[in-house]
């Protein structure tokens, strides 16, 4: 596989993550450098560790994990989406600004799970797994940082809409893996 194929995968597979990372921005408002990088690594290593998992059950499992992963996406973003949007609607200040691994966890493994089936697909190209997923954890760290700041950009100005608007954008990422993978669109 060439670099520069890689790196549009790399690119497409880090799309969820970003568009995350800036509702997460949204919810923190003002950014330190230590929590941008908290959300780039976070984001990043699942985005390496699901090829890497990937390509082991690739080797083992395919047909099972590729008839679920879509249905997995679609639960985890839709559930994500719409606790923002509820939280949008309180009256009090009760958005997840949380950068804990209780509330990270669900996020980077929801944003991660196309990355999964990627790695079984290199499984099958023999692709060297290693540098791959290395080179992919990084350009989702690097998008993931940015999002994060552009969402505490705009997240000071909208607030509440800019929640909203993010927990609409979950569901309809969700949405969008399950009908992909259906065959819909």
């Amino acid at each position: 596989m060439a670099l520069w194929e890689l790196f549009i995968i790399a690119v497409g597979l880090s799309m969820d993550a970003f568009a995350v990372a800036v509702c997460k921005g949204l919810s923190l408002g003002k950014v330190k450098l230590k929590q941008t990088v908290l959300v780039g690594l976070y984001f990043g290593a699942f985005q390496a560790l699901m090829p890497l998992l990937g390509y082991w059950l690739g080797s083992n499992f395919a047909d099972i994990v590729e008839s679920v992963d879509h249905w997995i996406a679609f639960v985890l973003l839709g559930a994500i989406g719409f606790n923002m949007i509820r939280e949008s609607r309180s009256e009090s200040e009760s958005v997840n600004s949380s950068l804990t691994f209780r509330a990270m966890l669900p996020l980077a493994l929801a944003t991660s799970i196309d990355a999964l089936a990627v790695g079984v697909t290199f499984a099958f190209m023999r692709v060297q797994i290693v540098p791959a997923v290395v080179f992919i954890g990084v350009i989702t760290f690097a998008l993931s940082a940015v999002g994060t700041k552009i969402g505490s950009a705009v997240g000071a100005r909208f607030e509440k809409k800019a929640e909203l608007l993010g927990g609409i954008i979950l569901i309809l990422m969700g949405i969008k893996i399950l009908l992909e993978h259906l065959g819909i669109i």
